[in-house]
């Protein structure tokens, strides 16, 4: 239970077995609170586990007022102000250290959402919302940094269309990977979805 800016967070350090020389830090954010999104979700999961075994520290935490968390939703406002202060906590802890935020869904949103003051050496975003659940919010700025966005092409809450014309207005657009006959929670291929996280965190962090 970490103090953070609505209260206690909820939150779940894991160490890989071989940390990385400097060490590196990923913020992993769940899908949406109110459609039942928490830290336990499988493909939260999935992330956290791809990067302990790229070397990475990771650490997932229930957004406000999931689980143990105190607060209230916030419309994915206070939520960027979690991982914020996610990350500058982890900094106190592991100095020196470099971050990648990770999310899921509405998760990712959050996190692409923060890059924008937390200067990430890489950024992780699984079927990122553009419109849905986020209303009329705008499009964020790019992430500065390398950026890996996997999508299904079936994809029946996240519009795997409207996802892509975002993606390709930003300048450069991320490296998307596409994965036809996948819905939106990856059912039958978290294994190959680890996989190809993985592969993307070794390639950028050496």
């Amino acid at each position: 239970m970490i103090p953070g800016p609505a209260g206690r967070i909820e939150a779940l350090l894991a160490a890989p077995l071989q940390p990385r020389v400097p060490p590196v830090f990923a913020i992993v954010c769940h899908p949406h609170p109110l459609f039942g999104g928490a830290m336990s979700n499988k493909v939260a999961y999935m992330l956290a586990a791809s990067a302990q075994k790229s070397g990475v520290y990771a650490l997932r935490f229930n957004f406000r007022g999931v689980g143990r968390s105190e607060g209230r939703h916030d419309g994915g406002h206070g939520e960027t102000d979690d991982v914020e202060f996610l990350v500058h906590w982890m900094h106190e802890r592991l100095p020196g250290a470099r971050v990648v935020l990770m999310g899921f869904s509405f998760g990712a949103w959050v996190s692409v959402r923060a890059a924008r003051h937390l200067h990430p050496v890489a950024q992780v975003s699984i079927a990122p919302p553009f419109g849905k659940y986020v209303g009329d919010e705008a499009v964020p700025q790019r992430p500065p940094c390398p950026w890996l966005v996997v999508h299904g092409l079936d994809d029946e809450v996240v519009d795997y269309g409207n996802t892509k014309a975002v993606l390709d207005a930003y300048d450069p657009p991320p490296e998307l990977v596409t994965l036809d006959g996948v819905g939106h929670f990856f059912h039958g291929r978290l294994t190959e979805l680890g996989g190809i996280v993985q592969a993307f965190l070794q390639r950028q962090l050496g």
